[in-house]
Order: C-alpha cells, then sequence, then structure tokens
C-alpha cells in the first residue's frame, strides 16, 4: 500500500468524493445534500477523511454530544479495503474523542456485517443491543456497539 495515505478533518471540498465513497459502499447512501448540511449545519458533526494524495479514499463521520460520540458511518472506496484504513480511520475518531473528552462511543452496524464487527471489537466495543428492521433497504437489524474511553 501507498504510504501517501494520510488523515484529517474533512472539508466541504472533500463532499463529492465522499458521495463517491457512499454510493459503492452503502445500499442507502447519503447524499451530497445530507453532507452539505452536516458540514455547515450541524454542529454536533465530526467527520475524518482518509486521502491518498489529493484523493479522499475513505471517511468516518461522527455526533459528538457532550461527553458521548455516535458513529454515524465508515467507508473505504473498495479498491482500498483490506490494508487498514477503517480502522487506521476509527482510530483516528477515537483520538479526537479523547481530546474531546468523550468518554462513550457508539454505532449502529449490521449484523450481517461481521468484518466491521470484529474491526469495532478490536478497539473494545461491546455489543449493547439490536435496533429491529434498522436498515431501510431491507429491514436488517443493527447490533448496536458502543465502548467507554474512559
Amino acid at each position: 500500500m501507498d504510504k501517501n495515505i494520510a488523515y484529517r478533518l474533512m472539508t466541504v471540498k472533500d463532499i463529492p468524493d465522499v458521495v463517491k465513497i457512499e454510493a459503492e459502499a452503502f445500499a442507502t447512501p447519503w447524499t451530497t445534500e445530507v453532507f452539505e448540511h452536516e458540514m455547515a449545519g450541524n454542529n454536533y458533526a465530526h467527520y475524518i477523511v482518509a486521502t491518498d494524495g489529493n484523493q479522499v479514499i475513505g471517511h468516518c463521520g461522527m455526533w459528538i454530544v457532550l461527553d458521548e460520540c455516535h458513529i454515524t458511518n465508515i467507508a473505504v472506496l473498495k479498491s482500498y479495503r483490506g490494508y487498514g484504513i477503517g480502522e487506521n480511520l476509527l482510530s483516528e475518531a477515537v483520538r479526537l474523542c479523547r481530546e474531546l473528552d468523550v468518554n462513550l462511543m457508539t454505532l449502529e452496524v449490521r449484523v450481517s456485517n461481521e468484518v466491521a464487527q470484529n474491526m469495532y471489537r478490536k478497539f473494545g466495543f461491546q455489543d449493547g443491543g439490536i435496533r429491529k428492521n434498522y436498515y431501510t433497504d431491507n429491514r436488517e437489524n443493527a447490533l448496536v456497539m458502543w465502548v467507554e474511553l474512559s
């Protein structure tokens, strides 16, 4: 893997690349308008991108409210999967949360997505429950996972 992979906070200019990654990664991807609102109108939103040179190749979004973080999405371009970029994005998210004195991180993940669940478990995330019929594309259940940072 190229050593030019870098991690930084997302900017509005990154939205077109992030939307392409979303479309490739998710059955119900977020739209340009959603990301524009996240960047301009949601004071709780924080996004980190992974870049290879000038190309955005992955992103991690989170909402931080007081001392809690909700991971909204993590996605990496298919051609870059399997190189630890998702883990590095999550690591950067954890680092940011610690800087901001966040105590708890939580997320939902498809019950069928064992690869993602295993990655989250590497960071200490635990199973917290099931949200029935959570995903609108196929009514799949979501596993709620959480980790205490303090």
